[in-house]
């Protein structure tokens, strides 16, 4: 029995590969069982008694396909992609800038840390300071929560323009919203990350 051929692929976007329109909205599991066959068809051991050349790309094709299915199946590494795929976000670009409205509560969260951080060094009574940041943990997590469904609704409206075929500046606007909340959102995971960090 011969070897699987590999080369039908053609490296594409994610979207394509799994032969989904660019949309934000995925049935997860459709999503997994084309997964899983995709999977079966490329794997290396299938592989075996095919040439080097071969054998490469099929762990090559495997290795993206992984990564594939691992941006697709998280809803916001999904948008990410996805403004990088239309060239709105580049790889790895987060904007830490404060949203306005935060500004007096980021303000006053990074003083309690730093008083935190005096008090820890000077082995005093960390107990007040603790409870302060806790409640400011929970704050910024229910923020956290708004902007996520925020991102849903946004993500909502793309697919929605994609359906009827929106004009470019309609989709772009909608772009935009998401990239502002994906940035709210790196910036707000970062405070509770920090606090979390401070309070263990």
């Amino acid at each position: 029995m011969s070897a699987p051929s590999t080369a039908a692929w053609t490296k594409g976007d994610h979207f394509s590969l799994f032969g989904l329109p660019r949309k934000l909205w995925i049935e997860m599991s459709a999503l997994e069982k084309k997964f899983l066959e995709l999977s079966w068809k490329l794997h290396p051991d299938k592989f075996v008694n095919a040439g080097a050349a071969e054998q490469e790309l099929s762990l090559k094709t495997s290795s993206e396909l992984n990564d594939a299915y691992r941006v697709l199946r998280d809803p916001v590494a999904r948008v990410e992609y996805l403004l990088e795929l239309e060239g709105m976000r580049k790889e790895g670009e987060h904007k830490q800038q404060a949203p306005p409205e935060l500004l007096e509560e980021v303000f006053e969260l990074n003083e309690s840390l730093d008083e935190l951080r005096e008090v820890k060094a000077s082995g005093g009574d960390l107990r007040s300071l603790k409870h302060r940041l806790e409640s400011a943990e929970k704050t910024f997590q229910k923020k956290l929560g708004e902007v996520d469904a925020q991102l849903q609704e946004a993500a909502q409206q793309w697919d929605a323009a994609i359906d009827a075929n929106a004009s470019d500046t309609d989709r772009k606007g909608i772009m935009v919203r998401l990239n502002e909340l994906l940035n709210r959102r790196s910036y707000i995971r970062n405070l509770v990350a920090n606090v979390q960090k401070e309070l263990l």
